[in-house]
This record gives structure tokens, sequence and C-alpha cells, in this order.
């Protein structure tokens, strides 16, 4: 069955990169140069963390964080689970690393690309951690941010409700399958679920004192899976 579903996946995923390659629907043309250079060269990749804005913007932000512990960073901005799923085999498999971080929901609760349904973004990060299992990668699910309320969405209502359920669904299926989930949420948040008072400039995208509290949580939860000191 398992084998039946990988099938049905990757051809699913060419037929939709053929179809739409003048429009790259999921932006797999973003690192492919890096992603050739790393192959090519048969750099040894410890970490990747999958993610959107707020991962790219962690990499922008604190770029020594990601080349002195050997993390490569494969956030897009805007990206919804689907897109991630989409662009998981050549960001994150063809690299081989020893994990893989995934980091998402956010933009999928915000509507970035169509209306939120929250089976459809589970099954897509599970999805995702079952192709990494699959092929000998780790897995670390990361909570969803903090966030009360959407700048750019600002019609969607009962966001940190959203981000609640969705991050206490991640933590029983990480809990169900012995990884570690990394709940930055908790770590981050106001009275009213936002994120707290000087973590972000937007309520959405942490600012370097948010990422600062982030980093010692993801190391952390690295080295135990990974089993350094």
């Amino acid at each position: 069955m398992k084998l039946f579903f990988f099938l049905s996946f990757y051809l699913f995923t060419n037929t939709i990169v053929n179809a739409q390659s003048a429009v790259d629907f999921a932006n797999l043309t973003k690192y492919k140069d890096e992603n050739t250079s790393i192959v090519s060269s048969k750099k040894k990749v410890d970490v990747v963390f999958m993610g959107n804005s707020i991962t790219e913007g962690w990499v922008k932000s604190h770029p020594e964080f990601f080349s002195e512990n050997n993390y490569t960073g494969r956030g897009i901005s805007g990206q919804t689970t689907s897109q991630m799923l989409l662009r998981f085999q050549s960001d994150v498999v063809a690299l081989k690393p020893k994990l893989v971080i995934i980091n998402a929901g956010t933009n999928d609760i915000a509507q970035n690309a169509g209306i939120y349904d929250p089976d459809f973004t589970f099954n897509n990060i599970k999805a995702m951690a079952d192709i990494a299992q699959n092929n000998g990668i780790k897995v670390i699910i990361a909570s969803v941010l903090p966030a009360a309320a959407f700048p750019w969405r600002k019609e969607i209502t009962e966001v940190s409700q959203k981000v609640d359920a969705l991050n206490n669904r991640l933590k029983q299926y990480a809990s169900n399958n012995k990884f570690i989930f990394v709940d930055y949420n908790t770590a981050m948040r106001d009275a009213k679920g936002g994120m707290r008072e000087g973590l972000s400039k937007d309520g959405i995208h942490p600012v370097p004192a948010g990422y600062a509290i982030m980093e010692p949580m993801i190391k952390n939860a690295i080295h135990k899976t990974l089993g350094k000191k």
C-alpha cells in the first residue's frame, strides 16, 4: 500500500511539474543550482530546514547559525504545504540529509492558495514526514508560530484558534511516531495567542529576538534526534 502511495505521489508530482513548468507553482527553480552543487560535490548535509518565509528569513537573519552547524535552509516565502510537498524530493530527499525539520502551515491558514482545509494541510505535512522516513531521513516537526491575524489577509478570523488546532494535531502525530515536536508557539506567544511583543514587527515573521528563542530549542532537538551531545 505504501509503495502504491509513493508511486502515485511521484507520478502526480511529475504530471504537475510538466503541466505547470512555465508557472513553476512550487518554485522548483529557486534552489535548483544550489541543490545541484551540493549533490555534485557529494557534500554531506546534516539537516535541512523545510519551510516558508519564516525559514527563509531565518537564513537571511542569521546565516552563521546555518553555516556553522551544517544546516541547510529550504524556505520559500508565501508557500503552503502543498507547494512544499511538491518540492520535497528536490529540496530535501535529493540532498540526502540525516534529518529534516518541517515547519509548515502558516500560509495554509492564511489561505495563500485557497480555502484552508485542516485535513489537507495535516496530510501534506504527514506525507512529507512519510517520504523522509522512507528515504532514511529522520524527522522533527516544528509548530506553527503564534499568530493572531494576518496583515495581508485581515478578513480571516479565529487565526490563533486555527493555529492551535493544527499544532495540537501535529504534536499528537509527532508523539505517535516518536518524532520530537518543537513547540515554538508556546515559547513565543502572548496571552491572546499572538506573537509576543518584541519578537516580530508584523505579528508573523520573527525578528532576531524571535529567532534567538527558536535557535536553542531546535538545536537541542537536533542533538537529541541525531544522538549528539
